[in-house]
């Protein structure tokens, strides 16, 4: 039969739990603040600037209106692309580095920050 170990040397499920209850804590006020902060790209040398907040809403996109040309309007759809997915990546990078670090996710993404063995 086996035995659960406890005390000192042993594994302690409340502690656990208690560790995941923080960490859930940690996670949920660190992608509540997410949403207040915000990153900005730009494409064709600043002529298309878009901002996204950090929970990934597009906030605001800018045209310069000498990138609106009627002869030029692929080109246009290409900069508002460029411009969408660099503040995309920027607002995701910062959103992993912001939330990455909660209970040890980040880097090797294992749960290492609760202390389980074997993990």
């Amino acid at each position: 039969m086996a035995r659960q170990r406890g005390g000192a040397g042993g594994f302690d499920m409340n502690a656990m739990m208690k560790q995941v209850q923080q960490m859930q804590a940690e996670m949920a006020a660190a992608q509540e603040k997410l949403k207040d902060e915000v990153v900005e790209a730009s494409a064709g040398g600043g002529m298309v600037k878009a901002k996204m907040s950090g929970d990934l809403r597009l906030l605001e996109l800018t045209i310069d209106p000498d990138a609106a040309s009627p002869d030029d309007v692929e080109i246009l759809q290409d900069m508002v692309i460029a411009a969408v997915n660099e503040a995309l990546r920027s607002a995701q990078e910062l959103a992993t580095s912001k939330l990455g670090g909660i209970a040890g996710l980040g880097g090797a993404g294992g749960l290492g920050g609760l202390g389980l063995p074997g993990i």
